[in-house]
């Protein structure tokens, strides 16, 4: 595959006529979101103004503890943010499950070697603070979506969640190397493999679903199909399916809808302990 064909691959956008719609709509909703349910808490986990989380939770019972679907954004580790990232939540906080979106420091000021320890961080924040953010820590949802998805399963090796949720995910990273998407990113061949889920021991991997939009490049869709390979031939448990009709950028829009495949397979985690 030449260069040229490969930055098409790796495009998103390549499939689609317009990618501003897309991120309108991420914005409006989270706007939404956030005027319907009164802002929810920023919550720092770190010292940087980019370590923050916003919190979503029901109104709560004395003692009560919620789970938790927590949502990492994409955009290649370099653009969006946590503000676009809390369509969700209504859906969620209206089924009594508690929503939190995470920013990380970008790229290039961050290396994804620093993206994916702050993930790990928030992660782990949330749970030191569960007793007091009101969270079961039985029952939290990691859910990444692009970017995100390869972030989701890079902190998912290392913080013990109830399941991960990886939509139109990137897991093999090496293809990026030499393209443009690597030039705020700055991977060489060895940092790449490094930072590939596919390259990794994955046996204490928690139950996942890989799903991703029918409108995708075919190097989208052959990540997924082969990290879920992968998994399942380290034994792990991962329900594959693709979305009919959807593209990389509104496949997301499935979590705010619980009678979706997605929305289904999120609620049957959160039941189930």
């Amino acid at each position: 595959m030449s260069l040229t064909e490969r930055e098409k691959e790796y495009s998103p956008s390549s499939c689609i006529e317009d990618i501003e719609p897309y991120i309108s709509a991420y914005v409006t909703r989270s706007e939404e979101t956030r005027k319907k349910l009164g802002g929810g808490k920023e919550l720092a986990y770190g010292a940087k103004p980019s370590q923050r989380i916003d919190l979503f939770t029901p109104v709560n019972s004395e003692g009560k503890r919620f789970p938790l679907v927590v949502f990492i954004h994409g955009g290649y580790w370099q653009e969006l943010s946590k503000r676009e990232s809390s369509f969700a939540a209504p859906t969620w906080v209206g089924n009594e499950v508690a929503f939190a979106a995470i920013d990380y420091t970008l790229a290039p000021e961050a290396s994804l070697h620093e993206i994916v320890q702050e993930c790990k961080e928030a992660i782990a924040w949330i749970i030191n603070e569960a007793e007091q953010l009101s969270i079961d820590t039985d029952r939290i949802v990691l859910v990444g979506s692009s970017a995100g998805a390869h972030l989701a399963a890079m902190t998912a090796m290392a913080i013990p969640v109830r399941a991960v949720v990886l939509i139109s995910g990137i897991y093999e990273l090496t293809p990026l190397v030499g393209t443009y998407i690597n030039d705020a990113l700055n991977l060489n061949l060895n940092e790449a493999k490094e930072l590939s889920p596919l390259r990794k021991d994955l046996k204490s991997f928690p139950e996942s679903v890989i799903c991703w939009g029918e409108v995708e490049t075919g190097e989208f869709k052959t990540q997924s199909l082969e990290f879920a390979t992968y998994l399942r031939g380290q034994e792990n448990t991962t329900f594959v399916f693709e979305v009919e009709g959807k593209n990389h950028f509104d496949v997301v829009f499935e979590l705010a809808d619980i009678s979706t495949e997605m929305g289904k397979k999120v609620l049957s985690f959160l039941r189930e302990t």
